[in-house]
């Protein structure tokens, strides 16, 4: 493991912002788990893998989308491995975590998750195997095409909110148009600072489109319009869990350069209810 410490993003608001704006914004910052693939080098231990083949308990089922089919294995993470005392979010410190989505194989992307569709939910998933469970490596059904394994290794990174989360309206609010955080170069800079393949959990999320956790509390309200007052007080009640970037040594897309989200209340982490998780993904 390696840590990347908050200095860039420290660097990059003084450069950009007023010092009061600076501080304030720096306040907003959050610790998070990049991962990125294995290249043998040592910079730390293997904290999980994409693709591949899951290890089940033997009474675990594969997980499947009744009348659709089963669901392709995205990620494991070894929660042992990971170093999670670092985040803000309360992680297992063992057991494994395995992530799982319906990712269009078995009928060209006709059928997709979101979560406004309660009906397709079933279409991802997050199993939880608890440390010391029998398990065995279980194959892929024949009809889905596991992902080529990719190992991970994890580093510290500081995250920042996307710009029009309703985390940054609550602390700058009102923000009109000349509001330094608008600022072209201010947002060229944090455009320029994400750049890359990001698989994270934890912290901030990278949305490819806007902010991921007012689409899952919207689908965790039943879907009311958009301009629900509700909506933006339950966006702040979800977390980042894991997201999964498209990434080319994994062989996996998701639609046009997309990312894959899940994200879950902390009570419920902290009670291990990973299928009280919701998922949703975004594509450019």
């Amino acid at each position: 493991m390696t840590h990347s410490t908050p200095d860039a993003l420290h660097t990059l608001a003084h450069e950009h912002l007023p010092e009061e704006i600076a501080e304030r914004w720096i306040g907003l910052l959050r610790p998070s788990l990049r991962l990125e693939k294995d290249t043998g080098t040592g910079a730390g231990p293997v904290v999980g893998r994409l693709g591949g083949l899951p290890e089940l308990p033997e009474d675990e089922e594969w997980p499947v989308w009744q009348g659709h089919g089963p669901l392709s294995f995205v990620a494991s993470l070894d929660c042992a491995q990971l170093p999670s005392t670092v985040l803000d979010i309360a992680l297992p410190a063992e057991g494994t975590l395995l992530f799982f989505y319906f990712d269009g194989q078995l009928d060209d992307g006709c059928a997709v998750v979101a979560p406004d569709e309660p009906d397709s939910w079933a279409g991802a998933r997050v199993l939880y195997v608890p440390a010391g469970a029998s398990v065995a490596e279980r194959a892929a059904p024949e009809e889905c095409r596991p992902y080529p394994e990719v190992p991970l290794t994890a580093r510290v990174e500081a995250t920042a909110p996307y710009l029009w989360h309703p985390v940054v309206y609550r602390e700058f609010a009102p923000m009109p148009d000349d509001h330094p955080l608008w600022h072209e170069d201010f947002q060229e800079a944090l455009w320029d600072h994400t750049e890359g393949t990001e698989h994270r959990i934890g912290g901030h999320a990278t949305p490819v489109q806007d902010e991921v956790e007012t689409e899952v509390a919207r689908g965790a309200l039943g879907g009311p319009p958009w301009d629900d007052p509700r909506i933006k007080e339950e966006a702040f009640r979800w977390v980042l869990l894991a997201q999964f970037d498209t990434d080319d040594d994994a062989d996996m897309m998701w639609g046009d350069g997309g990312a894959l989200y899940w994200l879950i209340r902390p009570e419920d982490l902290v009670q291990r209810r990973f299928d009280r998780a919701m998922f949703t993904w975004q594509c450019s």
